[in-house]
């Protein structure tokens, strides 16, 4: 019997192990041993290959998971770009409505320009008519004022 902390057993702890254990045989540990082992080796290999098929398994779940990640990526890019192209479109039919009004604009100042030239033309004419008109009645007038006669 063991007392702790009393006399001189105190030294070591390990001091006198080997003696107080039986004597154990060799052929019996080693037949425990096997009899453990076939006892819950199958277990732990069904455990490990179920454990490898769930890696497995998680492996092809995130390999599926990326591409539908990808696929939804892909899916933002397009909606992006059909909205990029309707962005598009209504700034291609805003341009060419400008288009049409300036093409409408040039040709109503072509015409603008037209009338004014033949405005002016006209008012040209009428001023000549006018000025030639007080020019024969200048002329008239010079012819019809009495002139002196000349003494000679």
């Amino acid at each position: 019997m063991l007392f702790f902390g009393v006399g001189p057993r105190d030294a070591s702890p390990d001091e006198g192990v080997v003696e107080d254990l039986p004597l154990i045989d060799e052929k019996a540990v080693e037949q425990l041993t096997e009899g453990l082992i076939s006892h819950y080796l199958p277990d732990l290999q069904r455990s490990k290959s179920a454990l490898q098929e769930l890696t497995q398994n998680q492996v092809v779940l995130l390999e599926t998971l990326e591409q539908e990640i990808s696929k939804f990526r892909e899916c933002n890019s397009i909606l992006d770009i059909n909205a990029l192209f309707s962005e598009a479109k209504h700034y291609h039919n805003k341009l060419v409505s400008i288009r049409n009004e300036m093409m409408m604009l040039h040709e109503k100042t072509s015409k603008l320009k037209k009338r004014a030239l033949k405005l002016q033309q006209k008012r040209q004419k009428e001023e000549l008519e006018r000025e030639q008109q007080r020019e024969k009645e200048l002329e008239r007038e010079k012819q019809l004022t009495a002139k002196p006669a000349r003494r000679t």
